[in-house]
């Protein structure tokens, strides 16, 4: 019988592996023997439980702050018809940054104005959560970073949250206000929209 069935069905740390009776050494071996796949600096796998966005979810473990922004966030809120090339994963500015290899973007927001807007959502296929803007926040957030997203992101996102049920110019307008150079843009958008 294969002793790493013993092993969490998720990523795992050194320590959740201690608990389930592999020291450090052991975990080490059974990855340069390829029985265990090494994500980041001691987070692991069993290769056969990766069936989940590893990338996302050694971010969010390395960075308990991380929250999907931007595309990734419009994407995940289905208000753009884009895949994100990257995960998009915003940290409050002063944060430093974990190293990680994959397709993350990091982003620097101010941390005073971090939490608006934030939730959070479990990572598919694992018990671990990440951070999330809402749908509001992320149209907003759109509009203000439009350098970086492009402006046709915003218009797709807003064209798509306006018509659903129960969208208000108000409830964007009401987060535009907490966030700096976003009301502007997202008035002109607004305006010519509806």
């Amino acid at each position: 019988m294969d002793r790493t069935a013993a092993l969490p069905p998720h990523a795992f740390t050194l320590d959740e592996a201690s608990a389930a009776g592999f020291n450090a050494r052991t975990v080490q071996r059974l990855a340069a023997d390829g029985r265990l796949e090494r994500l980041a600096h001691g987070l692991y796998q069993r290769p056969e439980t990766a069936t989940y966005d590893t990338d996302l979810y050694s971010a969010a473990t390395r960075a308990p702050d991380a929250t999907l922004c931007l595309t990734s966030a419009l994407a995940h809120h289905a208000l753009i018809d884009a895949i994100p090339a990257r995960i998009g994963l915003a940290l409050p500015r002063g944060t430093r940054r974990p190293a990680t290899a994959g397709t993350i973007s990091w982003h620097l927001f101010d941390a005073e104005t971090f939490t608006v807007g934030r939730t959070t959502t479990q990572i598919t296929g694992t018990s671990a959560v990440v951070g999330l803007y809402s749908a509001e926040r992320s149209i907003v957030d759109a509009f203000r970073l439009r350098g970086v997203v492009g402006y046709e992101t915003g218009i797709e996102a807003l064209r798509t949250w306006l018509r659903r049920r129960g969208s208000t110019p108000a409830a964007l307008l009401s987060v535009a206000r907490a966030l700096p150079r976003a009301q502007g843009p997202l008035r002109e958008a607004l305006t010519y929209l509806t």
